[in-house]
């Protein structure tokens, strides 16, 4: 996920060429360079629709599904270890068109993440989204939960979990 040698305008068009997310059948449409704001648009399409003729539930989840750990990844830098810890999304509405999904995490919220990260050594935390269709209908949303620890700790704490004796 770095962007190193690449223009910045290059690198965030280049996720959509990773094999795992072009499979979604989502498209990032937009990113902003400090990283607060990122735009999914998820077609009604062959790839995206199931037997009903609706958008399927597993393309909805899945082009969103990175995105909330990566923006708060290059928010806090490498000094942190952020891991998707769980997700619920709950449907609306059948998606029988594009939809959309605004990511938004502003540098206030990130700064506070990290504020708890550095107290505590670990945060979780929790970001909902909606999935909306070009006139603000929501069809689904996506409530992301997301560990976030202090790397320094989270590796101690990994070697000490190896030198434990095998049950």
């Amino acid at each position: 996920m770095r962007g190193d040698g690449l223009p910045f305008w290059l690198y965030w068009r280049c996720l959509n060429l990773q094999p795992h997310l072009r499979a979604t059948g989502g498209r990032v449409i937009h990113v902003s360079e400090d990283w607060t704001e990122l735009d999914v648009k998820l077609p009604l399409n062959r790839r995206t629709r199931n037997g009903q003729g609706t958008t399927f539930g597993g393309s909805i989840y899945s082009a969103c599904d990175p995105y909330v750990m990566w923006m708060l990844q290059r928010q806090l830098g490498e000094a942190y270890v952020i891991w998707d810890k769980g997700a619920r999304i709950s449907f609306k509405r059948p998606g029988t068109e594009t939809l959309y999904a605004r990511f938004r995490i502003p540098s206030e919220t990130a700064a506070e993440v990290k504020q708890q990260a550095d107290e505590h050594n670990n945060h979780v935390y929790k970001h909902s989204l909606d999935l909306k269709d070009a006139s603000g209908a929501i069809y689904a949303t996506i409530d992301k939960t997301v560990y976030v620890a202090r790397k320094d700790w989270y590796e101690a704490r990994q070697a000490r979990r190896a030198q434990r004796p095998k049950r």
